[in-house]
């Protein structure tokens, strides 16, 4: 039997909540002195989201790197936190110093998937010793409202399953449109990410109370402006990565940001919606010459 190709650690948050993450590469550094990178989901997702990206980036070659992949409080294996007012960005930017603190990790390379960002605009500002290069993944500091109300529609949604087949098909019912470039496989592995097996049903691998915080949204509400934070980001290298059919990150908002940044270079991802999947081969090989660059 093969050894397994990460390390799972449960790190107890300053407030005592129960905190997952899953560390590739930690055994064996390679020699290089590369940082670790430090991979943040998105809202209602977790750290399995990153499996096959952690597995190329921690296995290729010179350039192989330690990655850590962070389930926030309410998903997946970290514990749900009882208090749903916890479930904000600045309690979970600080769980994620918090754990990077814990695993001896000091500077590092982040990809943030959408709340991921969110978090390193955050973090940016609050920790800005801790951030090495950027990849913002379909997030910047402006957010469509539009593609929000969409997310926090279909969150609220608590379907459960018979099979994990039910659920592929459901996945790819619901964003199929978005997500032309994917194939039936790929909504397979979809499913098994976002949903775990409870008792006899299928569900959705989330706090459900996650959705509270969004449930004053309406199209007149007035979004925070985050480009101050945006500006805490300057010091970074950048890589912004867009899905060609995103609702949350428009192209104009992403040029923005590139022409804003003094070190940023923008992807748009074809066939993909909101968040792009950053394994298939174009976001993956452009992740890994960015990753690779000298600091």
């Amino acid at each position: 039997m093969g050894q397994p190709v990460f390390t799972e650690h449960f790190i107890p948050a300053e407030d005592g909540l129960m905190l997952y993450a899953r560390d590739y590469n930690s055994a064996e550094l390679p020699d290089a002195g590369l940082p670790p990178v430090v991979c943040l989901a998105g809202l209602s997702r977790n750290s399995r989201d990153f499996h096959p990206l952690a597995v190329s980036l921690s296995s290729n070659g010179p350039h192989a790197r330690r990655v850590v992949a962070i389930d926030y409080r309410g998903r997946g294996l970290s514990e749900r936190d009882p208090d749903s007012s916890h479930y904000q960005l600045p309690v979970e930017a600080a769980d994620v110093a918090h754990i990077c603190a814990a695993l001896g990790i000091g500077k590092a390379d982040f990809i943030g998937t959408s709340r991921g960002g969110l978090i390193l605009h955050l973090l940016a500002n609050s920790n800005p010793t801790l951030l090495n290069r950027v990849v913002l993944n379909d997030i910047g500091p402006v957010i469509e409202l539009a593609g929000l109300l969409n997310i926090r529609d279909y969150l609220s949604n608590h379907r459960q399953f018979d099979d994990w087949e039910e659920v592929s098909l459901y996945l790819a019912h619901l964003h199929g449109a978005a997500f032309p470039a994917l194939s039936r496989q790929d909504w397979d592995e979809m499913a098994q990410a976002l949903y775990r097996r409870q008792g006899n049903a299928i569900v959705a691998d989330f706090d459900p109370a996650l959705v509270n915080g969004f449930k004053d949204l309406t199209l007149e509400t007035q979004l925070a402006d985050l480009w101050a934070l945006f500006e805490g980001l300057k010091p970074c290298p950048l890589l912004i990565i867009r899905g060609e059919n995103s609702g949350l990150l428009t192209m104009e908002t992403a040029l923005e940001m590139a022409h804003r940044h003094p070190d940023a270079t923008l992807l748009e991802v074809e066939g993909q919606g909101h968040a792009p999947l950053l394994h298939f081969p174009g976001p993956r090989q452009a992740i890994e010459r960015f990753l690779a660059k000298p600091s």
